[in-house]
């Protein structure tokens, strides 16, 4: 019965300080979105060196439904791959100017859609349009 509640405790301190952690990068994340203003017309490069606290981890461009060429937005995540499609953290940002697919697949392939310094260099020179941070 102790062991019992040993685990039950630690369990629940476990989860509360991921919850916290998730927390805390969404609160961070969503002064960008709050202030995106300073950053809709700047390339994503800015953006990125302003996030001094946590970079992405995962890049990913889906091309649009009415045209599998290009791609508008691409979400960032920000946690291992294997979580990303888990109620997790996004920062998805729409481009100014639409991105062939072709070339954010072949990216995302090569590096299995982590957040690599290619896609930092990729998607750095690119312009915002808008950005939207959610869970």
């Amino acid at each position: 019965m102790k062991n019992i509640l040993k685990i039950t405790f630690l369990l629940t301190l476990l989860f509360s300080f991921n919850g916290k952690a998730q927390l805390d990068t969404l609160n961070y994340l969503k002064q960008f979105e709050v202030n995106k203003a300073n950053y809709i017309g700047q390339p994503f490069s800015k953006l990125l060196q302003d996030m001094t606290q946590i970079q992405p981890k995962t890049a990913w461009s889906l091309p649009l439904r009415n045209n599998k060429t290009i791609v508008r937005y691409t979400d960032f995540k920000f946690c291992d791959k294997e979580y990303s499609f888990h109620n997790t953290i996004t920062l998805d940002i729409t481009w100014q100017t639409d991105i062939p697919y072709d070339t954010t697949k072949s990216l995302g392939v090569q590096n299995q859609y982590y957040f690599t310094n290619d896609e930092k260099s990729f998607y750095g020179s690119k312009i915002i349009k808008d950005i939207m941070v959610y869970r």
